[in-house]
């Protein structure tokens, strides 16, 4: 049987900054939220770990903003 494709692979993707501006918080507070949570793409450009991209999928930043709103 055939495996099937990831799925968040093909669904939107966002950038910190972009996550920061749509949801009116600091980039790294969105970092801070992002950086362990499952699916969350990062990507290292050499040693230093303030040179890692994230890339989100929309199923994780609306996880992520799930969590937060219930948590009140």
């Amino acid at each position: 049987m055939p495996q099937q494709p990831d799925t968040n692979a093909f669904e939107k993707h966002y950038r910190i900054a972009e996550l920061a501006r749509l949801c009116g918080l600091g980039r790294e507070t969105v970092r801070k939220l992002v950086k362990d949570e499952p699916d969350v793409i990062k990507i290292r450009m050499g040693r230093k770990k303030a040179h890692t991209s994230y890339s989100v999928p929309e199923s994780a930043a609306r996880r992520i903003h799930t969590r937060l709103t219930n948590a009140r």
